[in-house]
């Protein structure tokens, strides 16, 4: 069945019916200015089906493994994040801290803790303060317009907030799925150091829930790189609580594909602002690799195109050095046939069957010194492709991460 996806001005992830948001400063992280913000709460009126998929690091934070154990039944009413303290390697204190997180927070709100999931980004090794998360927690306000306040709680290297939301009409139905996210520094895939949350008020499966989000984060966040580090915090977690009255989606119903299309296009967009605002970054990378045996092949390859730090570095100083792109792409330990390759920076092809060809030198440093510069590698091996993005490597990256605790 056709649909029609509309990004909502000022979306957020409470533009979906019965979604409540709000946030506080409780002193975890320094203060940068008078609306700082460090706690958060989302909320939703009705009990929600919900899924999760959390880092690839064999080192998981508290937050973390506290989550994966709650959503083994699928399901979820409230979520509580905190910025500044990231509560990894706390060791068995640190997963008491955040079950009592959510035991706030759930008086807070007057539900169940079980319903309750969590989440925390910032410092490795450091514990909670949990007397400043207990006495700022009641200062939450939550409401429809609370979505922003959480945008902004979750920030910690990032320099702007990352929300949007779709309406999606398929039919008679009408339903709406919003996001937020964060993320600027130590982004690789899988996941990367990000946090997600996703919410919509359609009636979804649980099975279906769980496999939407996972083919949606393969084509944004699994394809997202930035520095090639991967954190023990990374969590993406999307609820449906039904508002919207919908039938309930399931895999192969009419209304699957118009919701796989909208949940694809919330998340390559959130991917792409943490692209674009990663940690010293000025510009967007986006590295399209086409004609590649298969799609696992072609993410593979553009993976490592967009997060090689010679790639990255040439970009960020606009210099025409093509030989790093096609070297990257034949380390991915993907299929390449040398003399197949064709090589497009912006529209300008510097490589076709392998071979380099006369360009204008000119031209290709326009497209270079842009805000997003766009790659495009042809392998002529198949019909399979896939997108990535990351963004350039600046002096400014090593100023933030060199002195990040301090």
């Amino acid at each position: 069945m056709e649909a029609r996806i509309e990004f909502i001005s000022q979306g957020s992830v409470t533009s979906p019916e019965g979604f409540h948001a709000g946030a506080t400063y409780a002193g975890i992280k320094k203060k940068k200015a008078e609306d700082s913000l460090d706690l958060g709460i989302l909320f939703s009126e009705a009990l929600c089906v919900a899924a999760g998929l959390f880092t690839t690091n064999r080192i998981k934070a508290a937050p973390v493994t506290l989550s994966q154990e709650r959503l083994r039944e699928g399901r979820a009413v409230a979520v509580v994040v905190n910025s500044g303290c990231a509560n990894a390697c706390t060791s068995e204190q640190g997963l008491a801290d955040a079950t009592e997180m959510t035991r706030l927070a759930a008086k807070s709100i007057g539900i169940s803790p079980e319903d309750v999931l969590v989440a925390s980004t910032g410092v490795i090794g450091k514990r909670l303060p949990m007397k400043r998360i207990e006495a700022a927690i009641d200062q939450i306000t939550l409401s429809r317009e609370g979505g922003h306040e959480l945008a902004r709680a979750i920030m910690t290297t990032d320099t702007v907030p990352k929300e949007t939301a779709v309406l999606v009409k398929v039919g008679e139905s009408r339903f709406t799925i919003g996001g937020v996210a964060k993320g600027a520094g130590m982004i690789h895939p899988d996941l990367a150091t990000l946090l997600c949350f996703l919410t919509t008020d359609a009636a979804v499966d649980l099975d279906f829930l769980r496999l939407s989000l996972r083919r949606a984060v393969d084509v944004s966040f699994n394809v997202l790189s930035i520095d090639g580090d991967t954190s023990p915090n990374d969590t993406v977690l999307i609820l449906a609580n039904g508002r919207a009255g919908n039938e309930v989606i399931s895999q192969g119903s009419e209304q699957a594909g118009a919701f796989q299309q909208a949940l694809n296009q919330v998340c390559i967009y959130l991917a792409k602002c943490i692209a674009r605002d990663g940690e010293g970054a000025t510009k967007l990378i986006e590295v399209t690799v086409s004609g590649a045996p298969s799609v696992a092949e072609a993410r593979l390859a553009a993976r490592t195109v967009v997060s090689s730090p010679l790639v990255k570095t040439a970009i960020h100083g606009s210099d025409p050095n093509w030989g790093r792109i096609v070297a990257a792409v034949g380390r991915s330990g993907v299929e390449v046939v040398e003399s197949r390759i064709d090589l497009y920076i912006g529209d300008t092809c510097v490589v076709r069957g392998g071979r380099p060809i006369s360009f204008n030198e000119g031209k290709l440093r326009e497209v270079l010194n842009g805000k997003e510069v766009p790659i495009g590698l042809q392998l002529n091996l198949g019909q399979a492709n896939a997108t990535a993005w990351g963004c350039d490597l600046s002096e400014e990256y090593v100023t933030i991460n060199s002195q990040y605790m301090t």
